[in-house]
């Protein structure tokens, strides 16, 4: 794909989007109505690292058939602003609590990806302890390393965190290419991703620059390490129906998670895309969309 070829998608899904001011930052959000009937509660989606909300892309057409789904760029990702600064995981959720804020959405579904998952358990955790009153009516949590114990880090990864927590030099390592060959590496060797669709995720994540802010966004996997109880533990408690959604493939998040994941919460349901590796709703978008549907009956 050429770079102007994927800077008119680029385009084509900012068009569908609006920025926001959340917290004195520029943030890309977006709100897609329903399609047909407004028959359930909306839809909250949380993506993960060190992607955007253009990895739903395929799926968001089906996920608001019948309900308004909601998406939002984290600072730092996406079309958001990427400034030179820490990033937290509390950080985030104060954004998407500003976010749902703005619009006035206090009930809502909430489906979660990756870093995704723990924001989400942030966000958890503050309407368990009554500082953040919304109601959460049910979730979807999809492959992320909620047991960091467990996870079997990327060589990228772990070179990212052994990098110190400063933004690279305009001449450094870490390229639009390398970040598409870092996704890539996370799919299942079943899946037949178009290279053009990994082109293009691989841009978002380096718009504005924002590959060279890597290896600040990537500390959120520090405070997996450190608050775990507190975002893992929300996922586990929160009295709402939950579903886990699994690629079985997921070479980081494996899939022995999503069984942990169980076992903590007996009355969720799991399912397991086979032939799926990290990134369900890019490798396998019908089968994705259709569970996340289902789970959400």
């Amino acid at each position: 794909m050429t770079a102007d070829e994927a800077s008119v998608e680029i385009a084509r899904w900012e068009a569908l989007g609006e920025y926001r001011t959340l917290l004195g930052s520029r943030i890309f959000t977006m709100s897609f109505p329903p399609l047909d009937r407004d028959t359930v509660e909306p839809l909250v989606v949380l993506h993960g690292f060190p992607t955007s909300s253009y990895d739903f892309h395929a799926v968001v057409d089906e996920l608001r058939r019948d309900r308004a789904v909601h998406l939002v760029d984290f600072l730092g990702y996406g079309l958001s602003d990427k400034p030179d600064r820490a990033y937290t995981i509390s950080m985030q959720a104060d954004l998407v609590a500003a976010f749902l804020g703005e619009i006035d959405l206090t009930r809502f579904a909430l489906l979660t990806h990756d870093m995704g998952d723990t924001i989400g358990g942030e966000l958890l955790a503050r309407v368990m302890e009554g500082t953040w009153v919304v109601d959460v009516t049910r979730r979807v949590v999809t492959n992320g390393s909620i047991y960091i114990e467990m996870a079997h880090l990327s060589a990228g990864q772990q070179l990212l965190l052994a990098l110190p927590d400063e933004r690279l030099d305009a001449d450094g390592f870490v390229d639009a290419a390398s970040v598409g060959a870092g996704v890539a590496a996370t799919f299942s060797a079943q899946s037949h991703v178009d290279a053009r669709e990994l082109d293009i995720i691989a841009r978002f994540v380096a718009h504005d620059d924002g590959h060279r802010i890597l290896p600040r966004l990537i500390r959120y996997i520090d405070e997996r390490r450190r608050d775990e109880r507190r975002f893992t533990g929300a996922i586990e408690a929160h009295a709402s129906p939950l579903a886990i959604l699994w690629g079985a493939d997921d070479p980081i998040a494996v899939v022995a998670m999503s069984d942990r994941l169980q076992q903590a919460r007996p009355d969720a349901t799991l399912a397991v895309l086979d032939g799926v590796g990290h990134y369900p709703m890019v490798e396998a978008p019908a089968r994705f969309a259709r569970a996340v549907t289902e789970a959400l009956r």
